[in-house]
């Protein structure tokens, strides 16, 4: 039904709009080409690359490194997004937190709690970067240690699991361009 100023009529062409773009990204999604292990090992270090706590570099390094490993590289730029603004406050917090435990730093400072705030802020990647590089070396470090730490921790897992995900929709695709081509007789 619409109501007198034809909102709800907007309201589920939006919601129908959406759902056609979920639909186009999982099919797209799953007609990744390459083989299994490629996207997994590109998914892997896009995980990793997301982990770290480099906000503005974190695609680029995605990238390098799926070139260096010989991996999906968009699979890769997928695997960034693991790093989002819904979590930057926690990835920042907890690579911090690690690193400066690793190292002996303290666990809080002015400089901890100002980079914090403008990530809660949502203040832009530059920004908040430009915080880390100018507090000096032993905060960048506990930051990169940190990442380093947590980066291995999810990125490790996340090919396995890609892996299986990658293997299935492979075998699936297969399996329906087998019956498309070559149908069964009929007895």
């Amino acid at each position: 039904m619409k109501n007198n100023n034809g909102t709800r009529v907007r309201s589920e062409k939006k919601g129908k709009r959406y759902l056609r773009t979920v639909k186009y990204l999982y099919l797209r999604f799953v007609r990744l080409r390459g083989h299994p292990h490629e996207l997994a090992l590109g998914m892997a270090l896009g995980v990793f690359s997301g982990m770290m706590p480099i906000l503005p570099f974190q695609t680029a390094l995605a990238v390098f490194l799926a070139l260096i490993f010989k991996s999906s590289k968009i699979t890769a730029v997928l695997g960034t997004w693991v790093s989002n603004p819904l979590n930057w406050y926690f990835l920042y917090y907890y690579s911090y937190k690690i690193g400066a435990w690793m190292l002996g730093l303290p666990g809080t400072n002015q400089v901890f709690h100002s980079v914090m705030a403008s990530i809660h802020r949502g203040e832009d990647a530059w920004g908040v970067f430009n915080k880390i590089a100018g507090a000096g070396g032993g905060f960048m470090a506990a930051f990169l240690l940190g990442g380093l730490v947590l980066a291995t921790v999810f990125s490790l897992p996340s090919y396995f699991v890609f892996l299986r995900i990658f293997e299935y929709f492979r075998a699936r695709r297969d399996s329906i361009r087998g019956e498309r081509f070559c149908p069964k007789d009929d007895l």
